[in-house]
């Protein structure tokens, strides 16, 4: 599991650092810009002098994207330039922000209207973080819940995406507590590491499957009653810490809602490598999620 960690992030690493760097003159100074965009609309940037800088090359002409500040007050002048530099193929601007995720989706959006072929292009992949919350019960079909409890559950989601790149594709690190009950006296506290895959995406909803890779859990359970050979059989309380690699499937969904969005999940359904106690699985959560 390490290994394939380490791939994952040497492989990230690489993609990275392919970003085109080449020297532009712009107002009579030289840049070293690197390339994020190419297309009818070329979107050039770089850390200048500690500050981000943004430049949008079309033909042979490269405008810097600037946004003035008067009487403390920015102007949001770069939006302007923008209308300017897609006056042929209008875009909506009122809602771009002077960021490089904000201004590449401009930039495709741009591209596409005005090439058909054009497909849309990033060299830099610029994450999107997202956190959340959520409550829900479970059965926690992979313990010996004989009585087929459910309990309390609630925990923290962040989320890591790159919505133009890969915008299928998220990777989400979650904490979990589930709290004991008088019906099942088991609680436990777990850190997991989960791959999602958007089956259907759309502007609206996205949906799907979630892959638990990777889970660290401490857990606690009450002494309780079995019977063995027709003989009840008090069982002492225990304690314990599990690193495991349970390849968890499950489903969910993100509805967009006000500035965020609400979570619906129905997880820890199946597994290929932990045996289950033949329960059908109880899970669900809904939870609300903010974009960092």
């Amino acid at each position: 599991m390490k290994r394939l960690y380490l791939l994952g992030f040497l492989l990230l690493f690489t993609f990275c650092l392919q970003a085109q760097t080449n020297s532009y003159t712009v107002d009579g100074k030289t840049y070293e810009l690197q390339t994020d965009v190419d297309g009818a609309l070329t979107l050039l940037w770089n850390t200048i002098e500690q500050q981000y800088r943004y430049f949008i090359k079309k033909d042979d002409a490269i405008v810097e994207l600037t946004n003035e500040k008067v009487a403390d007050k920015y102007t949001d002048s770069y939006k302007e330039q923008l209308k300017n530099l897609t006056a042929d193929s209008p875009v909506n601007t009122a809602k771009i922000k002077l960021t490089l995720a904000s201004l590449r989706k401009l930039v495709n959006t741009y591209n596409t209207q005005v090439d058909p072929s054009y497909t849309t292009n990033s060299t830099v992949v610029i994450p999107e973080f997202r956190l959340g919350g959520f409550l829900g019960i479970t059965n926690s079909i992979f313990t010996n819940n004989f009585e087929n409890a459910t309990n309390t559950q609630l925990g923290v989601d962040f989320e890591i995406l790159d919505k133009t790149a890969l915008p299928r594709h998220s990777i989400l690190m979650q904490y979990k507590q589930t709290l004991s009950s008088d019906d099942f006296d088991f609680s436990s506290s777990q850190f997991s590491i989960n791959y999602r895959f958007k089956f259907i995406k759309s502007d609206a909803i996205d949906v799907f499957l979630n892959t638990k890779l990777a889970t660290l859990t401490f857990s606690s359970r009450g002494a309780f009653e079995t019977i063995e050979a027709g003989e009840t059989v008090l069982n002492s309380s225990d304690s314990g810490t599990n690193f495991q690699g349970p390849i968890l499937f499950g489903l969910g969904a993100d509805i967009a809602l006000g500035k965020g969005y609400l979570t619906l999940n129905y997880l820890d359904v199946y597994s290929f490598f932990l045996d289950d106690n033949g329960a059908f699985p109880v899970d669900f959560s809904i939870g609300y999620k903010f974009t960092l």
